[in-house]
């Protein structure tokens, strides 16, 4: 099954109350096209987090292996991939290349397990340029991140502001 993602991930503050969206778009064997949205909000969170958070609630709701295509405006995430940072922490023991810890590991790690079962790749989209399903993954985010209704951020230390 061949999946569009959208994801976007938002934050007032560093740290700060923070949420995040994502729009997935797909059709299934019977050729019914299906949109479903995703939203939540946490306190004491960051920006980064919650955009790696829009892509693991994406893909973690996908019940079988996909050809995936996940569209973001973070390029802290599709970098990751793009330009092969995560193969260089992983292999210098989740170090930058200035051997400093990786921030937000734990949600790195996540997203490497919920990429597991899919072929995804990641598409670098221009945030806030008019981008419908960009758009609404911003306002799905900042309407959770404002709800009142935010869950821990169990995984965020203070070594992950950005």
């Amino acid at each position: 099954m061949k999946v569009t993602i959208y994801t976007d991930g938002a934050a007032h503050g560093n740290p700060g109350n923070g949420g995040y969206g994502a729009v997935l778009n797909y059709t299934n064997a019977h050729g019914e096209t299906f949109t479903r949205e995703l939203s939540a909000g946490y306190a004491h969170t960051t920006n980064n987090r919650m955009e790696l958070m829009a892509v693991i609630a994406a893909l973690e709701a996908l019940n079988r292996p996909c050809t995936i295509d996940v569209h973001s405006d973070s390029q802290y995430v599709v970098k990751a991939f793009s330009d092969h940072w995560i193969e260089g922490w992983q292999r210098r023991g989740w170090k930058t290349a200035a051997k400093k810890p990786v921030k937000n590991v734990d949600l790195w790690q996540r997203l490497l397990q919920a990429m597991a079962p899919h072929d995804v790749t990641f598409i670098w989209v221009r945030g806030h340029a008019g981008n419908a399903l960009n758009e609404r993954c911003d306002k799905l985010a900042t309407t959770a991140a404002d709800s009142g209704r935010l869950l821990e951020d169990t995984g965020f230390t203070d070594a992950d502001v950005d």
